[in-house]
């Protein structure tokens, strides 16, 4: 799937039982390996929305200081 192939209605139509089978089967194997690398970055994520708050947060006090 990375190379984007795309399978259309009449290919699909046109398609075996047994080809259609694995083609889901490899399409859901391919989705939960793309799920598996989303799923791992959620702490690095974290990480870096509270860096953006800490440095947000300092120049936000850093206007109203100099703004007052």
């Amino acid at each position: 799937m990375v190379n984007g192939f795309i399978i259309t209605k009449e290919t699909w139509e046109n398609m075996p039982q047994d080809q259609r089978e694995w083609l889901l089967f490899d399409t859901l194997q391919d989705v939960n390996s793309r799920l598996k690398v989303v799923e791992k970055r959620p702490f690095t994520d974290k990480c870096f929305s509270f860096l953006g708050g800490v440095v947000g947060g300092a120049l936000a006090a850093l206007g109203i200081k100099w703004s007052a």
